[in-house]
């Protein structure tokens, strides 16, 4: 059984990461600890704005350009039910989209056509 990391976990994590209890990372960064619990939770959706997730990732010491920076913008692109701007921006990855969507509502694709998407993402 596979455990999906949502972007309320991944915050959390960051914030025990830095040893912060949920009110004094809170006061901290001067945030209301009600909406920040409810993010954690998953009850409130993540900023759409990326100022406002920029600013998060500043408060949770995540570095830009970094594998968890990337996490963070991708869980909350998702979270938010958005395909992450990165692989929108790439055409060779936004045109195989489909592909991806078609494999994900059952019907079949080749192998070497699934091969060939996860490789554009790994580019992207």
């Amino acid at each position: 059984m596979s455990i999906k990391l949502t972007f309320g976990d991944f915050f959390k994590q960051k914030r025990i990461g830095l040893k912060k209890t949920l009110r004094q990372f809170c006061a901290e960064n001067k945030l209301d600890p009600g909406n920040i619990s409810k993010l954690e939770r998953g009850l409130m959706a993540p900023p759409q704005g990326s100022n406002k997730l920029e600013e998060y990732a500043s408060y949770l010491h995540i570095k830009k350009g970094t594998d968890d920076w990337y996490k963070f913008l991708d869980l909350a692109h998702i979270s938010s039910g958005r395909i992450p701007e990165e692989l929108l921006n790439n055409a060779k990855v936004a045109t195989s989209l489909p592909i991806l969507f078609r494999t994900l509502s059952g019907k079949k694709i080749s192998k070497k056509k699934l091969d060939a998407l996860v490789e554009l993402i790994r580019k992207a």
